[in-house]
């Protein structure tokens, strides 16, 4: 988001006027769970698609618009559905998680496929926790579908846009279990005395990228990445529950 801060000037005659100053943001948010396409680009899984893989939370533009990119030129590759983006299998019901990583006042979140709004969530006026989570039902929609997932902020005129691709009907559950075979005799092994956990693989950077189950510390503490993504500035594992589970 551009913060716009406004500053008197002073002309002949003592008339006042304002100039508004266009400041650079920092972070926001983005659905991080089924993975948007910002998400899948910062993590990797879809390559090559320029600046977003860097800054996935910052697809912010004014309200009601229906692209995938908010109309910022730097992020056009997510409208290309040309893409091969991958699509998440899910059943009727769909849980949409979104990280905040700065927790603006909201209006509500909306969820769009094509031009039938599916579901709304009001956020009240208040300021969201740095993980949001809202399951909506696509019950009327099956197959291949883009849908748009919308934070409109209370207090400004702009919101953030994520588009997720999903396969609706396709599962969504867990895969049946294969049958448990039955272990061969063998020698017990010795009952360990011990258990600790895998030692961390480094002090928390940012710039670095991550993988699930990776450790790290940071402040003396000791975290496992939770999702796979790149570390920014204002993503240290205290902040972004989402992403870090202190262990």
């Amino acid at each position: 988001m551009r913060r716009r801060i406004t500053l008197p000037l002073l002309t002949t005659g003592a008339v006042t006027a304002t100039l508004a100053v266009a400041a650079p943001a920092q972070a926001h948010g983005y659905v991080s769970s089924p993975p948007s396409r910002q998400a899948l680009c910062a993590e990797n899984r879809v390559p090559d698609c320029g600046q977003i893989k860097y800054e996935p939370q910052s697809v912010e533009g004014p309200k009601g618009l229906k692209s995938c990119n908010a109309g910022i030129a730097q992020f056009a590759v997510l409208n290309d559905d040309s893409r091969g983006w991958p699509a998440t299998s899910v059943g009727s019901s769909v849980t949409f998680t979104w990280v905040n990583t700065a927790r603006h006042a909201t209006s509500n979140w909306e969820y769009w496929i094509g031009n039938t709004r599916v579901a709304v969530v009001d956020g009240g006026g208040r300021q969201p926790d740095a993980t949001v989570s809202h399951t909506v039902n696509l019950g009327g929609f099956s197959g291949r579908q883009k849908l748009l997932a919308v934070w409109n902020i209370a207090d400004t005129a702009n919101a953030f846009y994520s588009c997720v691709d999903l396969q609706i009907g396709g599962g969504g559950g867990n895969p049946t279990p294969s049958p448990t075979p039955t272990p061969a005799p063998t020698t017990p092994a010795p009952t360990p005395t011990a258990t600790s956990s895998p030692a961390p693989s480094g002090t928390w950077t940012a710039g670095r990228t991550y993988q699930v189950g990776d450790t790290v510390t940071y402040n003396g503490l000791t975290y496992r990445c939770r999702q796979a993504h790149t570390a920014i500035a204002g993503w240290e594992p205290p902040n972004v529950p989402a992403l870090w589970l202190q262990i």
